[in-house]
């Protein structure tokens, strides 16, 4: 059944809508057969050896993914024919049992559905800021991190307006939304080429892979302890989800869009601990981990003047 041709969006209960296709094939990531059990099974070996080479260096690694809308969120779907006892964060979550560089978010995210916060938006493929601030929760406990005592109650405001899932449809629902301001003593210290040019041109919500800043925090008490985190939209480069809540509770964080890590800058960086987020449906694409920092870093950059190139 999951070879059917889906629908990008499927319209569930009360508005809520969910995405089922796309680059990604979000159904067929809850399927059967045994290319789907090798991709998982590659998964859960890529992180058993990225654990292990980081421990080899003195590293903390931790890896989460973020469950799909509908791995969490089945109760609100309407007749969609899939089993969400097959999502993929299930699957590595008993495969990687008792590992310590694997953190379950589908377990306290289900546990946490029917509460009286979203944790997810109702239009967008994205978690709500309570959704981002229970994942935060949870690596921090797995990092023996304690987060700081009004990290939760900092400043939010809402937003109107056409969400990514809402524009795929034609009346195109608009969703008011929480985001907050989290930086209080975290301060954005290096942002590559690539991130300066969309910002500067107004840009910045187009930019994806290859985005790479670092945060520092010198606030009396902090985590002395130095992060980098390769993630995706769920941390992003801005301090508005799990990088700005990670800038807010460790000295210094470097963030890297990337599904793959580079090992170079690992070791030049030499942090205390590596967190690995990437969204469930990404798990669609093992990583070969042969991503270059240096070369993200000249992406965006603007050609030298002629002068300078004769020189």
């Amino acid at each position: 059944m999951f070879r059917k041709r889906w629908e990008t969006v499927h319209v569930g209960r009360d508005g809520w809508l969910f995405l089922t296709g796309g680059s990604n094939r979000v159904m067929d990531q809850y399927g059967r057969g045994p290319r789907r059990w090798w991709l998982l099974r590659s998964w859960a070996r890529l992180i058993e050896a990225r654990t292990a080479r980081a421990a080899r260096l003195g590293i903390r690694c931790v890896h989460t993914f973020v469950p799909e809308k509908l791995s969490v969120y089945d109760n609100l779907t309407r007749d969609l024919p899939y089993d969400p006892g097959r999502a993929s964060t299930r699957i590595l979550a008993r495969r990687l049992m008792g590992l310590p560089g694997y953190v379950d978010l589908l377990t306290p995210f289900r546990a946490a559905r029917d509460g009286p916060v979203p944790l997810y938006q109702r239009t967008d493929t994205h978690w709500t800021v309570d959704g981002c601030l229970l994942a935060y929760r949870e690596l921090m406990r797995a990092l023996g991190a304690v987060a700081p005592p009004d990290i939760g109650a900092r400043p939010r405001f809402e937003l109107d307006r056409v969400r990514d899932l809402g524009a795929k449809l034609p009346e195109q629902p608009s969703e008011v939304v929480a985001h907050w301001v989290l930086q209080s003593h975290a301060v954005r210290a290096y942002a590559n080429p690539l991130v300066e040019t969309h910002e500067a041109e107004g840009r910045g919500a187009e930019l994806h892979t290859g985005a790479h800043v670092i945060y520092r925090n010198a606030a009396p008490g902090i985590d002395p302890r130095r992060v980098i985190l390769f993630g995706d939209s769920y941390a992003h480069f801005a301090p508005i989800l799990l990088t700005g809540l990670f800038a807010e509770s460790f000295a210094e964080v470097h963030f890297v869009w990337s599904s793959a890590f580079d090992w170079t800058y690992i070791e030049a960086v030499r942090p205390d601990i590596i967190v690995a987020e990437l969204a469930e449906r990404f798990l669609a694409r093992l990583p070969k981990d042969d991503y270059d920092v240096e070369t993200g870093r000249r992406r965006g950059a603007k050609a030298p003047p002629p002068s300078a190139k004769a020189a």
